[in-house]
C-alpha cells in the first residue's frame, strides 16, 4: 500500500494554475512535516516547499510569490497551489511525509506546462 497518495497533476498553459493533493493513505503516525519534491528525469529531486506541524513552510527560491504549501491539522493531508506557472515547473511532483522514524513517499503525479 502506498502510504502517500498524490493527486492534481496535468498538462497546464503556461500562466496557469494548478492545486496539488498528498493523502496519507498508510496509517502513518508521527508525521512532523510534510513537504512536495519535482523531479525531472537526469537531475536531483527538488525541494519545493514543505510545512511543519507548527505550520512553519519553506520554499525553493523558484517557488517563492507562486506556489502555497498547505495542511490539514491533523497532518493527513498536504496542498501545493501553484500560480504563474512556467514551463521550467514541469516535472513529477512527489510528496514526503517526514516521522522520527523514517520519511514516507508517494508515487508522483506529472505537471506539464506547455502551450
Amino acid at each position: 500500500q502506498v502510504p502517500l497518495v498524490e493527486s492534481g497533476g496535468g498538462l497546464i498553459q503556461p500562466g496557469g494554475s494548478l492545486r496539488l493533493s498528498c493523502v496519507v493513505s498508510g496509517g502513518i503516525s508521527g508525521i512532523t512535516a510534510m513537504g512536495w519534491y519535482r523531479q525531472v528525469p537526469g537531475a536531483q529531486r527538488e525541494l519545493v516547499a514543505i510545512i511543519h506541524v507548527s505550520g512553519n513552510t519553506r520554499y525553493a527560491d523558484s517557488a517563492k510569490g507562486r506556489f502555497s504549501i498547505s495542511r490539514t491539522r491533523d497532518m493527513n493531508a498536504v496542498y501545493l497551489q501553484m500560480n504563474s506557472l512556467k514551463p521550467e515547473d514541469t516535472a513529477v511532483y512527489v510528496c514526503q511525509g517526514r516521522t522520527p522514524w523514517g520519511d514516507y513517499w508517494g508515487q508522483g503525479t506529472q505537471v506539464t506546462v506547455s502551450s
